[in-house]
């Protein structure tokens, strides 16, 4: 199956990209919407059987395409966050009018139907897998030297971006629970894996509760830093409001990480209740704290739950088993 992949925003000179055994060259438009669209519809016209769309921002060029290429079929992807309000008419046609609409989790293509008023035969769910470059790196297992600024003690991870209009990630309750585990676990340590403009906010939450000595924020982290710090970690934790699927859980059972998420969206469809991991409330910080109190008091059970988390994560949700998925979804588009 030949394939081009077209970039909105890559720098326009040749770029290589090497994904499960297979390279990729490409070019991009350097964000220029105007060449993006031109490129796309170069393409349609070289009588292209299908295009899928990365993100549902990009589903009007895909129209386009359409249009210029009658018989093209489409196929568009959504993550989460971006569909769980209307989104603009030209984006919701888009969507309506592709010949598949792809969601990680069921509660994404619920969100799919009921906000976009998308038809539910026109939605597959296809979760998403760890990527083959974290894969290779859990192979390196001991191997891996977590950042230099990597805390000391029982550490709780957590990984997700600091930014202020992505507060339902629930890091202000990890803070505003550490006083209630520390008063008999002080060597408990909190790292914050991420970057965004809600440092400072994080900060001044850490100093009020009195826990800014145990709390870390790691920023800047490559690949491997990151995957160091799954490894080094006791317990992740990122108990949401709602996620599109939750990748970064997934990263963490691959680990053989007890994993803790909010009982919303899609965490619940990775993480099983208290058979994994366990999910929250968002934003009760008692709550929060008993779960993690309870993995703390027995190591033995939360090593457990780690390692059902990560046979989980190896049957269900390797690179693999979404790759074969995903081929038999473009070779049904393309025959049908």
């Amino acid at each position: 199956m030949d394939c081009r992949l077209i970039s909105l925003n890559d720098s326009q000179e040749l770029h290589r990209m090497s994904v499960g055994g297979r390279e990729f060259v490409f070019t991009g438009c350097d964000s220029g919407k105007g060449r993006f669209t031109a490129t796309a519809l170069r393409a349609a016209r070289r009588k292209a059987k299908l295009v899928l769309a990365g993100h549902p921002n990009l589903g009007p060029v895909v129209q386009a395409m359409r249009l210029a290429a009658p018989r093209l079929k489409s196929i568009i992807c959504t993550h989460g966050i971006e569909v769980w309000e209307p989104m603009s008419g030209l984006r919701r046609r888009a969507l309506r009018h592709a010949n598949l609409v792809l969601a990680p989790s069921r509660d994404t293509a619920d969100h799919v139907a009921s906000e976009q008023q998308v038809a539910r035969e026109h939605i597959r769910v296809l979760p998403w897998a760890l990527d083959p470059q974290f894969e290779a790196l859990l192979a390196a297992g001991s191997q891996l030297t977590p950042p230099r600024d990597f805390p000391a003690g029982r550490v709780i991870l957590t990984v997700g971006r600091w930014r202020a209009m992505e507060r339902y990630k629930g890091m202000d309750t990890l803070i505003t629970a550490l006083p209630r585990l520390l008063t008999k676990w002080p060597e408990v340590q909190l790292a914050l894996a991420g970057s965004g403009d809600d440092r400072a906010w994080l900060e001044e939450l850490a100093e009020q509760s009195g826990v800014n000595r145990h709390v870390h924020f790691l920023s800047n982290l490559s690949s491997t830093e990151l995957a160091a710090c799954y490894a080094a970690c006791e317990i992740f934790a990122l108990p949401s409001s709602g996620e599109g699927f939750g990748l970064v859980y997934l990263e963490a059972m691959a680990r053989g990480k007890p994993v803790i998420g909010g009982a919303h969206g899609g965490a619940p469809e990775i993480i099983e209740d208290g058979v994994t991991g366990y999910v929250v409330p968002h934003g009760d910080a008692v709550h929060l704290a008993t779960c993690i109190e309870t993995l703390l008091a027995d190591p033995v059970h939360a090593r457990e739950m780690g390692m059902r988390g990560k046979q989980r994560a190896e049957n269900e949700f390797r690179f693999n088993v979404f790759a074969k998925s995903l081929k038999k979804i473009l070779r049904d588009q393309c025959e049908s």
